[in-house]
């Protein structure tokens, strides 16, 4: 029986570099993949899913506004799994998609994304991938201290944790660091610190 799986994990946690392994398994057994990912991440090109790693294959966009489960109808209906990342950018309408493909179509759903924005709040899509997945699994990396990094810190040229603006705002290890929640408050507080110093 198909089933909706989240994998979630922080930034530098290898969530695409996994999705992209697990989409090669399939493929060495002979089995067809529907990749996809949301329109709105465009970092690497808009129809390239790119791993830190280097890995990179061609996937499909999905904009706000389409119809996820009529996208598959019409596209790719002969698919034998589908996998998706950056998942934490699709809508709720996106995810429920996803739900209603695994139950009406029996075909098994896997998502990639982060689990919170650089504020700890989560992501509409992974707020409802939350409610509705059968099997949620956390990819774990580590942070500078060595302990479980959970926080997306949102940093400047100067590597300032940033606290304030809008939830998305697309970027790499030049914009974000994984960090655990204790070094993300120490940073935001000595930052506070030496401001008031100045």
């Amino acid at each position: 029986m198909a089933k909706l799986y989240f994998k979630y994990g922080a930034m530098g946690s290898s969530k695409t570099a996994q999705a992209l392994i697990t989409k090669f398994n399939y493929e060495e057994r002979g089995m067809r993949v529907w990749l996809i990912k949301p329109a709105l991440d465009d970092r690497d090109g808009e129809t390239v899913l790119r791993s830190r790693i280097g890995l990179s294959a061609t996937c499909d966009t999905v904009a706000e506004h389409d119809d996820l489960f009529s996208m598959f109808s019409k596209q790719n209906p002969q698919a034998d799994v589908i996998i998706a990342d950056e998942c934490q950018f699709f809508t709720e309408a996106h995810v429920d998609s996803l739900r209603r493909i695994v139950d009406e179509c029996n075909i098994p759903v896997l998502c990639f994304g982060l689990r919170t924005d650089f504020l700890s709040h989560l992501f509409s899509g992974s707020r409802r991938l939350f409610e509705v997945a059968d099997s949620i699994t956390e990819i774990k990396t580590i942070c500078s201290c060595g302990a479980k990094a959970t926080v997306n810190a949102r940093v400047d040229e100067n590597m300032n944790v940033i606290t304030e603006g809008e939830q998305v705002l697309l970027g790499g290890n030049d914009r974000y660091i994984a960090m655990c929640h204790k070094c993300w408050r120490k940073k935001i507080n000595l930052q506070k610190q030496n401001d008031t110093n100045k």
